[in-house]
């Protein structure tokens, strides 16, 4: 079975997971519950898309699935525009060390 965000460390302000050092957007807190489970359904189907357009080696179909994937990511704010308003950089997918998350990331237990 597939991890989860929750099985890993969040960062204090919620901003972010951690997975092998790196940081990850979490989606929007803000959105309803209602969208955010719809969207969530369809970030499964995209994703599974993907899957067999893969195992078909069915290129275009692949592509197609990519963006769907992108859209929806997108939409829960793991990409795209920070659904922040402070100012604060957007650092998905650096190295946590490397950010100013760097104390807080040195502070845990390196089981991650």
């Amino acid at each position: 079975m597939a991890s989860k965000s929750s099985d890993y460390p969040h960062t204090p302000d919620g901003r972010y997971f951690v997975v092998s050092g790196r940081l990850w957007r979490l989606s929007n807190p803000a959105l309803p519950v209602e969208v955010r489970a719809h969207l969530v359904g369809e970030l499964m189907a995209a994703r599974r898309a993907v899957g067999v357009a893969r195992r078909a080696g069915d290129g275009a179909a692949e592509r197609q699935a990519r963006a769907a994937v992108d859209q929806v990511k997108t939409a829960l704010g793991e990409r795209g525009p920070v659904w922040w308003s402070d100012g604060a950089p957007d650092e998905n997918r650096r190295m946590a060390a490397n950010t100013r998350y760097a104390a807080w990331y040195a502070a845990l237990p390196q089981n991650r």
